[in-house]
């Protein structure tokens, strides 16, 4: 577990079966994921068993919830950020740039890029990655449903090859 702030009782870790329920909570009561139609049976598809083969946190705030990140290792030359969702009423404290800032220390000490996507309706989550340091790479048109487009993301470290 590490702490990451000040506050007492602010940690990461892993995600355990036992957070299930929780993430799905802050899933299902979140946008995009509204928007993108997902529903508790989609998110209980997904996260039962969890997900093999990924880095999945969990945001703790005094043994409670708050947030998830899931990192597929490996996508061109880094990593794919799969998720990054904050409970709505955890917004707007820092706490969604903590754990992304987490993600990123561990992946960029083993490759150069971070990947991740956005909707492209999603003009608050477009914001916060470019404050971030992300740029967008390019929309992929009627991705997830029709009419919109999830835009590829990338914030680097550096070229692949130097």
């Amino acid at each position: 577990m590490q702490p990451i702030d000040s506050r007492a009782g602010t940690i990461i870790r892993d995600m355990h079966e036992r957070d299930r329920d929780a993430v799905i909570a802050i899933l299902t009561g979140s946008d995009p994921w509204k928007r993108l139609g997902f529903s508790a049976s989609d998110w209980l598809r997904i996260f039962a068993p969890l997900p093999a083969g990924r880095d999945t946190f969990i945001l703790d705030v005094e043994g409670t919830v708050v947030g998830i990140a899931i990192v597929r290792r490996k996508f061109l030359f880094g990593d794919y950020l799969e998720l990054l969702g904050i409970a709505p009423s955890a917004t707007g404290r820092g706490l969604g740039s903590s754990l992304l800032s987490h993600v990123e220390s561990l992946t960029f000490a083993r490759a150069p890029n971070l990947f991740a996507c956005v909707s492209d309706f999603n003009e608050a989550a477009r914001a916060f990655y470019r404050k971030q340091g992300y740029k967008e790479i390019g929309p992929m048109p009627n991705f997830l449903i029709p009419g919109y487009a999830e835009i590829l993301l990338r914030k680097t470290a550096g070229p692949a090859r130097r």
